[in-house]
């Protein structure tokens, strides 16, 4: 509602989008802004938060209205249930309207040219920079780690000179000869919390402007013509600005998480906080440049609103140290002292609780020489354990986002996150055939829910899925296996590909049933194939990553024609409803995993060898901690998103395909930095002396690759994003 309100009134008011303005210019807006209430966010609870303060800047960010937002908040958060006189007295004019402050962290300031003033008695003389100092009346400014000047700007002795920075003017640099100041005290706040909290506040402000900048990329491209059509539909187009959409989303959600902890004091809001910039930062000036791209030279006239999008995104994303200093803080969060692991998500009560309850269990029935044994398997046999499948069957956990009806638990997303977070860090083998048991109850007969949903729960059959063939991958409209019906059975000839779960009791297979019918895919129907039925040859290989998949040929296979899911020439839907509907946790399965990886990384970083010392003192080493760290944060924060929209209905195509996009990528860039920080002992393979882990490092780099290809690779992904999400045309 206040991103809404404020939207809407910024439209009205504000003409926006230029440069070199005046101070009665920013003064007559800030002055409309303050009747709307916002420059009270931050001064208590009862007048709202963090939260709201990032949605104020990113709305500001949006309409290119440099407005002193950012330093009213500051002044709000550094001195509300202050009991000094004159900072009590600050905020009541900062609230009225009557004093417009800008703020300065001087000599606290991680960024060293941000300048300092050097105070004597109850006067200040000094040089501050990029300051926002344009219609201000007051200037706040970071003494110390416990004190705050507060310094009239109509002082005699002040000096303001407008700097230009990015091409851009907007900063000044204040110089202060002797001018008298008020010293107030930092008492309800650390000036690390505060400096954090001007970072977000900042990032805010530059992510609305990159929004808003993609907005406008996105229109161009469904309007702009070469070649005879829209630009937009050139995959080179599509794929840069799914990229754009991913990386906005992520800074949106990962901002959002950290301002929500801070307002409700948990105290993980500082690491969300670093991680935020640390990732934020980055991103936005990256996504900027692409938007630069997408435009091609109309972007470089200086009258168009992607230059001024382009200059604040830089500036806001620099400040304070970026995201240099936030890697830093990360680095020493997790490595230093100890260390620390990567916090534990809150589940809500259920969630929580079914965590600890997997946990226990598995303490008893997967531990000790069981999992011992399953470890020093090689990989290629540890994709399924039969037993353990069974034993988990008898939980119900399997079923355990199933409807009721269908024998499920109907459990929350939260609580299959729960559940998969707790199996991934027990390393426990894979179990259940979701996708296939999401296409019986969306599709199957009563009869096929009843003979087939009872086995897949209990544990007792998996089932694969013979969807590829040499001429049909991600193009699976284009398959050639044939099903012909034939009296009372489907003869179905043909051969499938890259089948990986070729040793499970069923098939899935696609086959054409119509081979006139255009669009090709309205002509493709889905069965359910017994392994054991004649006519079934299986030509198992090896993948590079370890594990098995088969070439099957289906040589007149007969079966029922029972075995049909769904309607003749529906299997398209049958197809795209599974998947679309599994898509929303895939993402989230793959970012549990690197997070568990992570987690195993860390140690070895922290652990020193012979006389060396630990590689978490390396620099390098440590900055590609905090990098990952924070990408790990984002994939975390995707996924619950996702939770959250699949908790209201099912989650939109293209919401489950940035997850899936996100962390399958995400994936890969841990397996190679991996290798980088641990050196070739990490590229010893699996059962080979002083390798480490069991080659747990190299193998899921190999791994990795399967998360970008299957399920939808994620160049078709980024259509699909590209198309669905941003209504680009096909």
């Amino acid at each position: 509602m206040l991103r809404d309100s404020l939207r809407g009134f910024l439209e009205t008011h504000w003409a926006g989008r230029k440069e070199n303005l005046s101070p009665d210019e920013i003064a007559t807006i800030w002055r409309k802004l303050v009747g709307q209430g916002v420059a009270a966010l931050g001064a208590g609870h009862d007048e709202g938060g963090l939260r709201e303060i990032l949605v104020v800047m990113a709305e500001l960010g949006r309409a290119a209205c440099l407005a002193p937002m950012w330093s009213a908040a500051l002044a709000n958060l550094a001195l509300a249930g202050s009991q000094d006189t004159a900072a009590v007295e600050l905020l009541e004019k900062l609230h009225t309207g009557t004093a417009v402050a800008v703020f300065s962290f001087g000599a606290c300031d991680p960024d060293a040219g941000g300048g300092s003033i050097r105070i004597d008695g109850r006067h200040a003389t000094g040089v501050l920079r990029f300051v926002e100092a344009v219609g201000a009346t007051h200037l706040l400014v970071a003494v110390d780690d416990s004190r705050l000047a507060l310094v009239p700007l109509d002082a005699h002795g002040i000096d303001l000179v407008p700097t230009r920075a990015m091409g851009a003017w907007g900063l000044c640099e204040v110089r202060l000869n002797s001018v008298p100041l008020t010293l107030l005290p930092l008492e309800v706040v650390d000036l690390s919390d505060l400096r954090r909290c001007a970072q977000l506040a900042l990032l805010a402000r530059a992510h609305g402007a990159a929004r808003r900048a993609f907005e406008l990329a996105v229109n161009y491209a469904g309007e702009r013509h070469q070649f005879g059509q829209p630009i937009g539909k050139f995959q080179a187009i599509q794929h840069k600005l799914a990229n754009n959409l991913i990386a906005l989303e992520g800074v949106r959600l990962i901002l959002d998480h950290a301002a929500r902890l801070h307002d409700i004091d948990d105290r993980n809001w500082c690491y969300f906080a670093d991680c935020s910039v640390a990732f934020a930062s980055d991103a936005l000036r990256r996504v900027s440049l692409e938007i630069q791209h997408a435009f091609g030279a109309i972007g470089y006239a200086e009258e168009h609103a992607a230059a001024q999008y382009f200059k604040r995104v830089h500036l806001d994303t620099i400040a304070l140290g970026g995201s240099l200093d936030a890697r830093r803080r990360l680095a020493s969060y997790l490595l230093d002292h100890g260390g620390a692991p990567l916090p534990q998500y809150d589940l809500g009560p259920a969630g929580n609780e079914l965590r600890e309850q997997v946990r226990g269990w598995l303490d008893q029935n997967w531990s000790g020489e069981k999992k011992a044994a399953f470890g020093a398997r090689p990989f290629s046999r540890r994709e399924f354990d039969a037993d353990f499948a069974r034993d988990i069957g008898e939980t119900g956990w399997i079923g355990l986002g199933w409807p009721k009806e269908f024998g499920g638990q109907a459990r929350s997303p939260l609580e299959q996150i729960a559940f998969m977070e707790t199996m991934e860090q027990g390393e426990a083998p894979r179990i259940g055939a979701s996708i296939q048991a999401n296409a019986l109850m969306m599709f199957g007969t009563p009869a096929q829910q009843q003979k087939y949903l009872p086995e897949i729960l209990r544990g007792e059959a998996m089932h694969g899925m013979g969807y590829s063939e040499p001429q049909a991958g991600s193009d699976l409209a284009a398959l050639r296996t044939s099903a012909v019906r034939d009296g009372d059975h489907w003869v179905i000839n043909g051969q499938k590909i890259w089948t990986t779960t070729w040793w499970g009791k069923y098939m899935f297979v696609a086959a054409r049933t119509d081979k006139s019918v255009t669009p090709p895919h309205a002509g493709i129907s889905t069965f359910i194939v017994p392994m054991n039925a004649s006519g079934i040859t299986i030509q198992p290989a090896n993948t590079m990553y370890d594990g098995t998949f088969a070439n099957i040929f289906y040589d007149d296979v007969r079966i029922p024609l029972d075995n049909l899911v769904g309607e003749v020439n529906g299997g398209w839907k049958v197809l795209t409803g599974a998947l679309a509907f599994e898509r929303g946790l895939v993402g989230g399965g793959i970012v549990l995993k690197v997070a568990h990886a992570f987690e195993q990384l860390r140690r070895h970083v922290m652990t020193a060898e012979g006389d060396r010392p630990p590689l978490g003192e390396d620099p390098v080493v440590r900055d590609k901690i905090a990098t990952l760290a924070c990408e790990i944060e984002v994939g975390r924060q995707l996924m619950m998103h996702c939770a959250e929209l699949a908790a209201d209905g099912v989650t939109p195509p293209e919401y489950g395909a940035i997850s899936k996009v996100y962390s399958g990528e995400l994936m890969e860039r841990f397996g190679e930095a991996a290798l980088d920080i641990l050196g070739m002992r990490a590229a010893l393979s699996e059962q080979m002396p002083g390798t480490i882990d069991n080659g747990r490092f190299e193998q899921n780099l190999r791994h990795s690759l399967m998360w970008v290809i299957s399920i939808g690779t994620n160049e078709i992904q980024r259509s699909l994003i590209a198309q669905r999400g941003l209504g680009l045309p096909k």
